[in-house]
């Protein structure tokens, strides 16, 4: 744990001095006056299919109207998002390779693995968090161990009387929702057996065939409980989801300060002439006025579409703050 303390301690405050310092030349300058004159690749940093994948080609293909270049969505997953990320971390630096991922991958790996080639600080700058959300703790209403769970006391009853026999699912190894399930079984104080899967959406699947008991998904599985395959037992923010307003959030299910949420969101190789950040984030943020992407990166959760500043200070703070729940939680990936 050394190195992921160290981590959040020594370089948190580099967001800063990068955002500051990106592109500050006349050669920048010019770059960005004819910014693009060729086709951009966008690195998804998870699997298709996956929430990740998703949101970045909605934006690639807005990008590709405002900008009037093709945008390639080109995926690069594995090692809970650290593959993609190791990628994009050695592109150019002039705007024409973009990262998209989630935070998991940028506050989380490189303070849970002990070999990571890349450190988010020093290696990218923010670009805009795209869409925000909760995670959702369900279980299978038709599956063997969980038929009679309706509540998240139900499910700690059941772990309770059952040590080790409860599976989760996550999508890897230092997901958030691998960290958000640890969270519930230090606080709860039972035992759960984790099953990584190569993304979320993987993990959902076997949780929908019964492989697995439960986990924390994204807000894509609301119609999917909404049409009863699922049960959701509780939101993992402060506030509940306005299209389950029925169902509580775990602090209102008796886990005080149980915060969670996680976002999805853009950044690009350190050193990017900032006359191209604002070039790329203005064609982004111009989604707002585009009632198809927004609805359909809707389905994934809260679109806020963060200018980089603002970005750059949420992920200090969440890199801060997931540091603090390592060393709690004590816990530690090879």
């Amino acid at each position: 744990m050394s190195k992921g303390w160290g981590f959040t301690r020594g370089v948190v405050f580099a967001w800063t001095v990068a955002a500051l310092a990106t592109g500050i030349s006349g050669h920048a300058g010019a770059q960005a006056k004819s910014f693009p004159s060729k086709p951009l690749r966008a690195i998804a940093a998870f699997p298709a299919g996956s929430s990740t994948d998703s949101i970045t080609r909605v934006v690639a293909e807005h990008l590709r109207v405002k900008l009037g270049q093709p945008v390639v969505v080109d995926n690069r997953a594995g090692a809970n998002g650290a593959i993609g990320v190791t990628e994009a971390a050695r592109a150019s630096a002039d705007g024409y390779t973009l990262l998209g991922t989630n935070s998991s991958s940028i506050t989380v790996n490189p303070q849970l693995y002990k070999k990571i080639a890349y450190l988010p600080a020093r290696d990218f700058v923010p670009l805009t968090m795209v869409v925000s959300a909760p995670f959702f703790l369900v279980v299978n209403p038709s599956g063997a161990q969980t038929a009679a769970v309706n509540s998240v006391a139900d499910l700690v009853a059941v772990a309770r009387a059952k040590p080790g026999q409860l599976s989760f699912g996550s999508g890897g190894l230092g997901n958030l929702a691998h960290l958000g399930f640890s969270m519930l079984n230090n606080r709860a104080g039972i035992k759960t057996v984790h099953v990584p899967y190569k993304s979320g959406a993987g993990a959902q699947t076997a949780l929908l065939g019964r492989e697995i008991d439960t986990m924390l998904v994204g807000p894509a599985v609301v119609p999917i409980a909404q049409a009863g395959k699922l049960k959701a037992l509780a939101v993992t923010t402060v506030k509940r989801w306005p299209e389950m307003p029925e169902v509580p959030t775990m602090i209102e299910s008796g886990f005080a300060d149980f915060d969670v949420p996680f976002w999805l969101g853009l950044l690009v190789p350190a050193q990017t002439p900032a006359a191209v950040i604002k070039t790329l984030y203005g064609a982004i943020a111009s989604i707002r006025d585009d009632p198809s992407a927004v609805r359909q990166l809707s389905t994934f959760g809260s679109v806020e579409l963060l200018d980089p500043q603002t970005f750059a200070a949420r992920i200090r703070a969440e890199t801060a703050a997931w540091g603090e729940v390592i060393r709690r939680e004590k816990i530690q990936l090879d």
